[in-house]
């Protein structure tokens, strides 16, 4: 199972593979992702490690709590799910597209 294969080699791969992904992380940290929703009413701006930094509210919707709070929910779930595709995308960029833990 383990015939032919350098542990001294896979270490030091998996040290590169370790620098790689903290470069990644922070580099995704200080990126900002800014999703609009309700055809602009509601902006919410998020970084990189998931953290709402900013939230764009039109004046309009103050009275309309229902759907600011729909068009909010919205914005956060979209915007979230946009760093989580950076990461897997940066992810997969580090491996080249390959699953290193796949069967062979």
């Amino acid at each position: 199972m383990f015939d032919g294969m350098n542990f001294g080699d896979m270490g030091k791969m998996l040290e590169g593979l370790q620098e790689q992904a903290q470069k990644m992380q922070a580099e995704l940290a200080s990126r900002e992702y800014t999703v609009k929703t309700g055809g602009g009413m509601v902006k919410v701006t998020i970084n990189g490690a998931g953290e709402v930094i900013d939230i764009d509210i039109d004046d309009s919707l103050l009275e309309d709590k229902p759907s600011l709070q729909i068009l909010l929910i919205a914005a956060c779930n979209d915007a979230i799910k946009m760093v989580e595709d950076a990461k897997k995308q940066s992810a997969m960029n580090i491996f080249g597209g390959i699953n290193p833990f796949a069967a062979r």
